[in-house]
């Protein structure tokens, strides 16, 4: 009896697994369902690559389908909706019944390289060590070959959350790491001054890597990189969404909010409310608001942190009010982040954010008919600051990194500079300090002033080439004389200061096009070809330049 229950478990076993097995034909009819939802429903997604790209990807993973395993083409869906570039678009690989398993370790990009943070206590000699290579392949490589898998919104979204995807086994084979599906990997390790290799075998499928706010913690079965005997602030209390710390040496208040949402507790009114009533009744000279690990969620509640921090007088001047930002900072918390940029006096410490400053965010999942994959596709806009204002990110006005030997031994050097910067003439915004000259008239002290700030080391985060050259833009493309004018004025002083600039060459031919000074535009337009010969510039100003000619 038992014998035939054994037989009718394994034969009802397989007629669930072919159920479940898709043919070619319902593979492809789920990828057509995609691409016609995605142009009929969602074609304003379609900023950072073309349709017309789209569909030529479709098409090659389509003919692709016959010959690739469910893994491949689940693998090839997810690159054709990172071709988007909105981090809320994106196809989860924790779909069951084709999840994918993951190595058991946690990568994290420090200022020095690529480091085990985390991993199974199984590999405790592996934990702490930087990562050269993945299956004899540079991890450059390696990277480079994952990171189409990725809805790398900028490149500071895929430093947080993008390397991981070397943790699956399914994502290696795709993107041809690996020459076959194989739940062991071998990575060369370096620690120590000692040069090693590791094999990992891939954790049972529905197990996962147990991170927190991109961290393996060292508990359990776990162990963390990080020396365990003490915990800087960012790290402490992560159980709780923000917590605050009066630091009674250096007078600072430190705030850390690591979600937007609320506490079952305390509200993030009340919180924060609380917060700003401290600081007005003891001796607090700073605020450091630290957003670094703050991943997002509900951005109807960064109305009172606003509110409060407008009001807040003491606090709210130049060298009062810091905010660290960092590679986790992203989605309500990136609309967090812009807010405080337009409404405070805020000085932003750390690294830049992981989302756009304006961006195509909350997402629904569209289903597709036969594997029932969902794919996740955002459908709201979400815009802070003016179009032309957008950028990759939220940039801070004093960069600092960290190295994985300061995360080893708790320092904090983000928290340190935030602590220790004191100076009084510091322009966090200097672009809207080189505006307010310009617009005064103040132009003696604009061509002292600029030059300086060009060579000073704090303003090392400033791209000033780019900024003059958006604000130069702006005015050319108003299409009034006199702002065009303007604008050769302000591509004329770019070339001072920048004389192997490519693009102030080829916007000050626009400009002379516009005004129809045709031979100046000619020799200006033929500057910015020699300096780019082979780039986008140079084939954007060769095109102007034969329009003219012709």
């Amino acid at each position: 009896m038992k014998k035939i229950l054994i037989i009718l478990n394994l034969f009802l076993f397989t007629q669930l697994w072919s159920q479940e097995t898709l043919t070619t034909a319902q593979w492809q009819e789920d990828l057509r369902f995609l691409q016609n939802t995605i142009h009929k429903d969602y074609s304003f997604l379609f900023v950072k690559t073309t349709k017309e790209n789209f569909d030529i990807e479709v098409e090659t993973l389509y003919n692709d389908i016959p010959n690739l395993q469910e893994h491949e083409i689940i693998v090839g869906m997810s690159r054709l909706v990172s071709l988007f570039k909105y981090g809320h678009t994106y196809i989860s690989f924790h779909q069951k019944p084709f999840e994918f398993s993951q190595f058991p370790f946690n990568l994290y990009e420090f200022n020095d390289g690529i480091y085990i943070q985390g991993t199974h206590k199984n590999y405790p000699e592996a934990v702490g060590a930087k990562v050269v290579a993945v299956e004899g392949k540079p991890i450059s490589e390696v990277l480079k070959a994952i990171e189409p898998t990725v809805e790398v919104e900028n490149s500071q979204y895929f430093k947080a959350y993008g390397i991981n995807n070397i943790r699956y086994p399914e994502v290696l084979h795709a993107q041809k790491v690996t020459k076959t599906l194989q739940n062991k990997i071998t990575l060369t390790l370096e620690k120590g001054g000692k040069v090693f290799t590791q094999s990992f075998t891939a954790l049972p499928k529905g197990e996962t890597v147990p991170t927190h706010r991109g961290y393996v913690y060292q508990k359990d079965n776990w162990l963390d990189a990080r020396d365990q005997s003490t915990t800087p602030l960012y790290l402490q209390q992560l159980d709780k969404v923000y917590f605050s710390e009066y630091l009674a040496k250096e007078k600072a208040m430190y705030v850390r909010h690591s979600r937007i949402a609320d506490e079952a507790e305390e509200s993030t009114k009340d919180f924060y409310a609380r917060v700003f009533n401290e600081i007005e009744t003891n001796g607090t000279e700073k605020l450091i608001i630290d957003l670094r690990l703050n991943g997002g969620g509900n951005n109807y509640l960064n109305k009172d942190v606003i509110k409060g921090l407008i009001k807040a007088e003491k606090i709210n001047k130049i060298g009062k009010l810091f905010v660290i930002i960092g590679k986790r900072t992203f989605s309500a918390c990136q609309n967090l982040v812009n807010e405080i940029d337009n409404y405070t006096n805020v000085i932003f410490v750390g690294e830049p954010t992981a989302e756009n400053i304006n961006f195509w965010g909350d997402n629904r999942p569209v289903t597709l008919p036969n594997s029932a994959i969902n794919i996740s596709l955002s459908y709201l806009w979400w815009q802070d600051k003016p179009a032309l204002e957008n950028a990759d990110w939220i940039a801070p006005s004093i960069p600092v990194t960290m190295s994985f030997d300061e995360y080893a031994n708790n320092q904090d050097p983000v928290l340190e500079a935030a602590l220790t910067f004191n100076v009084q003439d510091f322009k966090p915004k200097p672009m809207d300090y080189i505006v307010s000259l310009y617009l005064s008239g103040q132009a003696q002290k604009l061509a002292e002033e600029l030059p300086k700030m060009i060579q000073d080391p704090l303003y090392a985060f400033c791209d000033f080439e780019t900024e003059l050259i958006t604000l130069g833009n702006i005015l050319l493309q108003s299409s009034r004389t006199p702002q065009i004018q303007a604008s050769i004025q302000v591509f004329s002083m770019i070339l001072e200061l920048f004389p192997n600039s490519a693009n102030a060459y080829k916007y000050l031919g626009e400009s002379y096009i516009a005004t129809g000074e045709t031979q100046k535009a000619k020799e200006v337009l033929k500057k910015a070809i020699s300096l780019d010969s082979d780039g986008e510039i140079g084939k954007v100003a060769a095109a102007l330049l034969s329009e003219i000619v012709n």
